[in-house]
């Protein structure tokens, strides 16, 4: 159209409103005929987004942004479904009516709203045409994830069959199409033993309670078609390196062969600051000059174009993004290991986010959802989201690292009872790692949690170093929780409500990964009306907020004595478990999100002075007497003679405690221990016990309780000593005295005193 011919005015207002109401009505007709009656289960909660869910096209946006191709075909939407004994043949004659795809049949948005089970199979069928414009090249068929086993069909012949609830894979279908532009006929069969089976399934339960939710079985992420010419990329893996201001670029081609060259090129708002060219058999490095790193913050990404060329002719061409950062574990100024983005240490905050949507389940209802959750964390004030035991769709990674979002990777977990599960539990671990490892907001794998599935120590030890090697651009925690191996870049307990944290270490940062589940039911916003719990529970939001902000004030001791990381648990209510600081239908923050920022920037400036007076023995053993004979009346005061009792290096203890490196064993029911100091005299305000307790502690001073501490501790927490402790403290010589006592499980005591100014 040229400048002359185009509508001006009135004209134009009228053409361009015209438009838009027959694209409008268009698109309104197609949307009817093909929701066919579809809508979401009824008595269900559902998020402010499942308005937006439509049925034509859910979950539009390209699925695979750090491999981006224009030409792509979604076939979500509404397909046929049956539910079947598993070794049935297929579903008969008929189908039991139409499912909204990608969401689960166990969901509400799925419109189907029912169970599947280990004992029946999942039968998928829809057609589609492949456009015109496509002839000529190979047609390659998507599922970006899909729960558990897998068996694909297209116009009756089995094109293959794959295994893995969390990763993608595709399909040629090239050779089994009808010409002519007819319709194809795709069945998809799906077999999924949830926790009936011992493979990686995460929280999913066919019975839900407490912390085990709702299974999701099937399609839960998108599926769709993409033209490719018969030599083509397959996969980029982006390797950055901050130091050095580069970024490796690996290819795997579907056909390998020589001859092909890949051409890189990299730009920061549009212009060019990175190209290189080399052949495609091997990684091709891109430098770029002065470069903008990564942060939370500051997520600066560079935009790539990755093309294919052969004897000068691009053959196949994508573009993707990466950013530089650097993930790495370094000394504090006390020496003592500190988690670092970029060479300076950053605490790191935020939610244990477990993923779940109460009307898709795994599946987010809409991008937007996506996006609101991690824009929801960061305005919380908060930098981190530990992606709990679920991966999310690759878009979810691609708003984190848009918006400058630190994420802790677990693998979902499983029984992993047999070798074969265990072998297919570290093929699917592999396969994940490569599916996100482009993602530069990820900074952290975690292969196992609370000793879920996890191998004894040896076998633990082995899983985090094969993943260190295999991903040495980011950290490794062995295990969150319970049964550390000693391996891995950080050291992790769990304490509920907490907060609390593991010995400090020279090697290793010590980190919080689970602590909080502050409850509070919100009529109106729960998965149902009665039974909802938190680890401790509240009758208002007064109470909550006054809770919650007391432990951020114990956190930030913490914090000041050299925690590296906390994740708070959690980012929304789940199910019956209502311990979110927001309502798991996204409506209701329960405390201000203002009042949340405003608290967690005491996590990241102005900390305390921890200054140490007695060490506790977490980095060198300190010597104590002790005595597991209970002892005579006076054994608190400080002329009592304690030359009979043994001497002992801290911390005592026995069985596996968490995060307590012991060094004397303690098995009996109780200990006495006394120890000699020196105090410098001074103001004696602010002083601190540094305490391992498994079970009751009390502590004296010169003979006086200083505190006193039921229950136990995972790690170290500190104590305030009382105004009468402190008040016995005189220059010079002093003694401290410790009695514990212990009734099951791990036992463990170590003490120290320090002074927060």
């Amino acid at each position: 159209m040229t400048p002359e011919s185009r509508p001006h005015g009135t004209a134009r207002r009228t053409a361009v409103l015209l438009l838009a109401l027959v694209m409008a009505t268009v698109v309104a007709v197609t949307q009817a005929r093909q929701a066919g009656g579809w809508k979401p289960v009824e008595g269900k909660l559902l998020s402010r987004f499942a308005r937006d869910v439509a049925p034509a096209s859910p979950l539009p946006e390209y699925p695979r942004p750090q491999l981006v191709r224009s030409a792509w075909l979604s076939l979500n939407g509404l397909w046929q479904y049956a539910i079947r004994p598993k070794d049935a043949d297929g579903p008969g004659n008929a189908y039991d009516g139409t499912i909204l795809v990608p969401f689960a049949p166990e969901s509400s948005l799925s419109g189907v709203g029912k169970p599947v089970g280990p004992d029946a199979r999942l039968w998928y069928r829809r057609s589609f045409r492949v456009p015109p414009a496509w002839a000529g090249r190979r047609i390659w068929l998507r599922f970006d994830a899909v729960d558990w086993e897998a068996t694909v069909m297209v116009n009756g012949r089995k094109v293959g069959s794959h295994t893995g609830g969390y990763d993608p894979f595709a399909f040629d279908i090239t050779d089994v199409l009808a010409t002519g532009g007819n319709e194809q006929e795709l069945v998809l069969s799906v077999w999924d033993p949830s926790d009936a089976g011992p493979q990686p399934r995460g929280k999913q339960v066919l019975k839900p309670r407490s912390i085990w939710y709702t299974p999701t079985s099937g399609i839960w992420q998108t599926v769709w078609l993409e033209p490719l010419p018969a030599q083509a990329i397959e996969r980029l893996k982006l390797t950055p390196d901050a130091d050095a201001g580069t970024v490796t670029i690996e290819t795997r081609l579907h056909s390998p062969g020589d001859g092909y060259a890949l051409r890189a090129s990299a730009r920061a708002a549009g212009q060019l600051v990175a190209s290189a060219e080399g052949p495609a058999s091997a990684p091709l490095r891109l430098t770029i000059p002065r470069p903008h790193l990564w942060a939370p913050g500051d997520p600066f990404l560079y935009d790539l174009t990755v093309a294919l060329v052969q004897r000068g002719a691009v053959v196949d061409e994508a573009s993707s993004y990466v950013g530089l950062r650097k993930i790495s574990v370094g000394p504090g100024a006390d020496g003592t290991a500190r988690l670092l983005v970029n060479g300076k240490p950053l605490f790191q905050f935020g939610f244990l986010d477990q993923g779940f949507w109460p009307d898709g389940l795994h599946t987010p209802p809409t991008d937007e959802a996506m996006r609101f959750d991690i824009a929801s964390t960061l305005g919380f004030g908060m930098n981190l989201a530990r992606k709990h035991i679920k991966i999310e769709p690759d878009r979810w990674y691609y708003w984190a690292d848009k918006l400058g979002l630190l994420v802790w990777q677990d693998m979902p977990s499983g029984r992993n009872d047999t070798p074969d599960a265990r072998k297919n539990f570290a093929s699917e671990w592999q396969r994940l790692i490569d599916a996100r490892y482009n993602h530069p907001s990820i900074v952290m794998w975690v292969p196992f949690n609370e000793g879920w599935g996890q191998p004894d120590a040896d076998g633990t030890r082995a899983m985090a170093e094969w993943t260190a090697k295999y991903d040495p651009t980011r950290l490794v925690n062995n295990t969150s929780g319970w049964s550390d191996a000693g391996a891995g870049h950080v050291s992790d307990v769990h304490q509920y409500p907490g907060p609390s944290m593991p010995a400090l270490e020279r090697r290793r940062a010590a980190v919080l990964g689970e602590f909080g589940g502050l409850g509070l039911p919100t009529r109106g916003h729960t998965w149902q009306d009665e039974k909802n719990w938190g680890y401790v529970s509240f009758k208002n939001p007064a109470e909550l907020q006054q809770a919650y902000q007391d432990r951020i004030a114990q956190l930030r001791l913490l914090v000041a004595r050299g925690l590296s990381a906390a994740v708070y648990t959690q980012t929304t209510d789940v199910e019956i478990e209502t311990n979110g600081l927001t309502t798991y239908d996204r409506e209701i923050v329960k405390i201000p999100q203002a009042t949340l920022a405003a608290t967690h920037r005491t996590l990241y400036t102005d900390l305390p002075l921890v200054r140490t007076l007695l060490p506790a023995s977490e980095l060198d053993g300190r010597a104590w007497r002790y005595t597991t004979e209970e002892p005579a009346a006076s054994w608190t005061a400080q002329d009592f003679d304690d030359g009979a009792w043994q001497t002992g290096t801290a911390p005592f203890g026995g069985g596996k405690p968490e995060g307590v490196p012991l060094r004397t064993p303690w098995t009996s029911p109780r200990i006495w221990l006394r120890q000699a100091f020196e105090w410098a005299g001074g103001a004696a305000d602010g002083l601190y016990f540094v305490l391992a307790h498994d079970e009751d502690a009390t502590i004296f001073i010169n003979g006086v309780e200083a505190a006193s501490v039921p229950g136990h501790s995972t790690g170290y927490v500190m104590v305030p000593m009382s105004a009468a402790g402190s008040g016995t403290l005189k220059q010079g010589r002093n003694v401290i005295a410790v009695h514990c006592r212990q009734t099951q499980g791990a036992q463990a005591i170590d003490v120290g005193i320090v002074r927060v100014q």
